[in-house]
């Protein structure tokens, strides 16, 4: 079964441009993490973890840039989960212009899902999986 991908849009605010007059590089770090906590929120997954007495960290962040975005640019977001790994979930990012359809950047974190007393990787629940479809290797949305 195809994978679907999180999506919602924004408007790139003034305060996200950089000295070179476009988006500074780290707000897409930002954005990535923005994105990862509203798909989690939308899952039902945030609460699922607070109840669990356990939260997500980053480990690892990747990001290619590829054409620069401006404020003003409406900017559609799409973020899906690409596997879980014990402790660990891979989850990639697509940033595409909606006015022009340019793919703006590309993104992946590693996420841990730590236990909050102990500080330290625990397994990631079946029930918390559950609430995600799994991309297949590779997969990606359909441009548009």
């Amino acid at each position: 079964m195809p994978a679907d991908a999180y999506e919602y849009e924004f408007e790139v605010p003034p305060s996200a441009i950089d000295v070179n007059g476009h988006v500074n590089n780290v707000e897409f770090v930002r954005w990535m993490q923005d994105a990862a906590v509203r798909h989690a929120d939308a899952a039902g997954c945030t609460a699922a973890t607070k109840a669990a007495g356990a939260t997500w960290v980053a480990r690892s962040h990747h990001v290619e840039y590829l054409k620069p975005a401006f404020a003003g640019d409406q900017v559609r977001v799409l973020t899906w989960v690409a596997d879980f790994r014990r402790a660990f979930s891979h989850r990639r990012y697509r940033f595409v212009r909606a006015s022009d359809g340019a793919v703006l950047s590309k993104g992946e974190t590693d996420w841990v899902y730590v236990d909050v007393s102990s500080g330290r990787p625990k397994s990631v629940p079946d029930d918390i999986k559950a609430m995600f479809e799994v991309a297949p290797p590779d997969w990606e949305p359909a441009p548009g």
